[in-house]
């Protein structure tokens, strides 16, 4: 009878990076690839991976799925608790380093007030569960942020744009950070779509990237656009120069 111990051996043995079947790359990719395991060894599944880039934005993601999965948003909406959405969503945000400090404190000033809070909830909701394309929904979410109240700083920025479609639905929706996602396609030999304003366009040219890289870095078995977004950025940050 195989033991548990073997068990557990054979499952973790098996999600483990395959580095020796990586696929053919070309030199921009590879020199990304070994930039990304210079710093994680063991790639997706590296202990300080996964401390330094992976748990905190996975916990996010479960703390978003216990108070703002879709059945919940669409009690507080209805029941028109906006602030207690906005509440939720920048608690959630301010978990994590994902947002520069002004744009924090511009999605807070934002979702002060009742018509704020109101226009942020109705639209996350529209945004991350509503009908329609997902090039509608996006388009329509941007002009939502857009019309926020300002007070200091502007509100529609990629990063306030696209945090929380990444932190709900991580099998789905990459954060983007513009100038990291800049750098890090140059460095990948990537066509990155980008203009300053978030339009559809370039977001779909975003996620094109992370499949590429996703497809071109398939054995060491990224999880969700978590690791992948994880992977552009230490492309182009200088947090990870060498």
């Amino acid at each position: 009878m195989t033991s548990p111990t073997s068990i557990v051996e054979a499952t973790t043995q098996r999600l483990r990076p395959s580095f020796k079947s990586a696929p053919k790359l070309t030199p921009a990719a590879k020199r990304c690839r070994e930039r990304f395991l210079r710093f994680f060894p063991e790639g997706f599944r590296d202990e300080t991976y996964r401390d330094w880039e992976r748990d905190y934005k996975w916990e996010a993601h479960e703390r978003f799925c216990a108070v703002l999965r879709r059945s919940a948003l669409r009690s507080l909406v209805d029941a028109g608790d906006y602030l207690a959405v906005a509440r939720h969503a920048v608690t959630i945000e301010a978990r994590t380093n994902l947002l520069f400090s002004f744009e924090k404190m511009a999605l807070r000033d934002a979702l002060k007030t009742r018509d704020g809070a109101r226009a942020f909830a109705e639209g996350l909701y529209e945004w991350l569960y509503g009908r329609g394309p997902d090039q509608q929904r996006f388009e329509k979410w941007v002009e939502t942020i857009a019309a926020l109240p300002r007070r200091q700083t502007r509100v529609l920025t990629w990063p306030i744009v696209t945090i929380f479609g990444m932190i709900a639905a991580p099998e789905k929706h990459i954060f983007v950070k513009p100038m990291v996602s800049r750098s890090a396609a140059r460095e990948y030999g990537c066509d990155f779509r980008y203009a300053s304003r978030p339009n559809w366009d370039s977001y779909v040219s975003m996620l094109e990237f992370a499949e590429q890289v996703r497809e071109d870095q398939a054995d060491l078995c990224p999880r969700d656009m978590i690791d992948l977004q994880s992977f552009i950025w230490v492309q182009g940050s200088d947090e990870y120069e060498e």
